[in-house]
C-alpha cells in the first residue's frame, strides 16, 4: 500500500479534487497546446449549443471536443515523467513521447471527422 494513499472518505475527494484542479492550472500555465485546445474548445462548445442538430449529436460534438484536452493532459503527463527521468535523448523516451504525440493526432482527427460527419451529414 502506498503511504501517499492515507485519506478516506471525503478528505479523500477534496485532496483528489484540489490535485485535479493543481493539473489543470499547471497545464494551462505551461503547455501552449493544452491553452490551444482550450481556446478551441471555447469557440466549439458553444457552436454545438448553437448548431440544430440533435441533443445526442450535440453531446458527441461535445465529448469529442472534451476527449482531445483529456488526450493532451495525458499526452503531457508522460512527457514531463519521461522528462523527470532523464532529460538525456534515449530512443524509448523518443517513442514514449512519439505516441503520446500520435494519441493526440488521432483524438484531434476524431474531432475534425465527427465534427465534419455531424455537420456535413
Amino acid at each position: 500500500m502506498s503511504p501517499f494513499k492515507g485519506q478516506t472518505g471525503l478528505k479523500r475527494i477534496v485532496n483528489a479534487a484540489s490535485y485535479s484542479l493543481d493539473g489543470l492550472r499547471t497545464a494551462f500555465k505551461g503547455e501552449a497546446a493544452f491553452r490551444q485546445l482550450v481556446l478551441l474548445n471555447v469557440v466549439l462548445v458553444p457552436l454545438a449549443f448553437w448548431l440544430p442538430v440533435s441533443r445526442g449529436e450535440r453531446a458527441i460534438l461535445i465529448a469529442v471536443c472534451l476527449l482531445g484536452l483529456i488526450v493532451e493532459l495525458l499526452n503531457s503527463a508522460v512527457e514531463a515523467a519521461i522528462d523527470r527521468i532523464s532529460l538525456d535523448r534515449h530512443p524509448l523516451s523518443k517513442n514514449a513521447k512519439d505516441m503520446g504525440s500520435a494519441a493526440q493526432l488521432v483524438a484531434m482527427s476524431m474531432v475534425a471527422v465527427v465534427w465534419g460527419v455531424i455537420l456535413l451529414g
